[in-house]
């Protein structure tokens, strides 16, 4: 896929307050803002799978128009659009808005955190759905998990990572609680829209950037700048992607249709892991025929990122009750999770 065929985004603005859902002759259209250019592989195929199937499951009754980044809302505003009821329904990972509420990275990724699997494990059974409802519905917010980036690549670096001192004063490109991570290790952590990061890296704004995993970062054209991917993201070990709905407009759809909106999402989860699984392996397997190099973070950074962690979730559990609450729950079933995948995953991956 051609870089400009999906990071151009026009520029776009939240429309008025919707007064009532879109209807005609019993068929409702709503908008559906993304975060990701909409054609991107993976983020913004999430968005349009999803779209794709509560059309086909409900016969056309409800349909979405999809808006990529930028076309309607800014990237890191689709919450607020959603939230106004500039639109009914937006998609992006939570975190994009744990400006509001800190617990919402947990709903994305933590670091030295759960797997994609795991994470989709709490929410469906270890408590993690009702905290999320219970959060957003403050908003006047519903959220639906739609997919996981799986284990991502912990960023492309235009010179070698030696040690924790390599990291002082570099700029880097870098989302969620990886960045407050990274800051308390010297690095000046700035975050901004996926589309912008390539030129930022070209132009020599930032040394270094953290964005997905091969099959995007790959598409987004970062191995033409460094040929340096440390691997894994410590600090995300993957990222969890979510369709969030206007509470109001969404309880004006009757229930099969209600239905249909949670299971089209978890429909698109199941694609989006797999999709994530065997395009990063293709695509690593290309990078390295490129001439990049995969490389281990030194285990002084490893375990300077983790002390770190220790540090900034201490902080925020102890500013917010929303994460203590929400942390509570996350660690109870990543203490299951972690003896579980010590006996039975890692042993099956090591011996394989």
């Amino acid at each position: 896929m051609e870089r400009r065929g999906f990071l151009t985004a026009g520029v776009g603005i939240a429309g008025a307050a919707l007064a009532a859902p879109a209807v005609a002759q019993g068929k409702i259209a709503w908008k559906l803002p993304t975060a990701f250019p909409k054609n991107a592989p993976g983020v913004g195929t999430n968005v349009t799978n999803f779209a794709d199937k509560v059309a086909v499951m409900s016969d056309g009754r409800l349909t979405f128009t999809v808006y990529g980044a930028g076309e309607l809302v800014p990237p890191f505003a689709v919450e607020d659009a959603v939230q106004q009821g500039n639109a009914e329904a937006g998609h992006g990972p939570t975190y994009y808005a744990a400006g509001k509420n800190a617990a919402l990275h947990w709903f994305t990724a933590v670091p030295f955190g759960m797997t994609s699997n795991e994470h989709f494990a709490w929410l469906e059974f270890g408590g993690g759905y009702d905290l999320w409802n219970d959060i957003y519905a403050q908003r006047g917010l519903v959220p639906f998990y739609s997919g996981n980036s799986n284990t991502q690549s912990g960023g492309w670096f235009k010179n070698k990572i030696e040690n924790v001192d390599s990291l002082k004063g570099l700029n880097m490109r870098i989302a969620g609680l990886g960045a407050e991570i990274f800051r308390k290790l010297g690095t000046n952590a700035v975050l901004m829209p996926p589309p912008e990061i390539f030129q930022a890296m070209q132009s020599g704004a930032i040394d270094a950037a953290e964005w997905v995993g091969p099959m995007l970062d790959q598409a987004f054209g970062l191995q033409k700048i460094t040929k340096n991917c440390y691997v894994p993201a410590f600090t995300e070990p993957g990222a969890a992607l979510a369709i969030v709905f206007n509470k109001e407009a969404f309880e004006t759809l009757p229930a099969d249709l209600q239905a249909i909106c949670k299971n089209a999402a978890h429909a698109a989860a199941i694609e989006s892991h797999a999709q994530f699984d065997y395009f990063n392996a293709r695509a690593m397997k290309s990078l390295q025929a490129d001439g990049v190099e995969f490389l281990p973070f030194p285990k002084d950074v490893v375990d300077a990122q983790r002390a770190a962690w220790v540090e900034v979730q201490d902080e925020l559990t102890a500013a917010n009750p929303d994460v203590a609450r929400v942390r509570e729950s996350y660690d109870a079933y990543l203490t299951d999770a972690r003896d579980y995948a010590g006996l039975m995953t890692e042993p099956m991956l090591a011996g394989r």
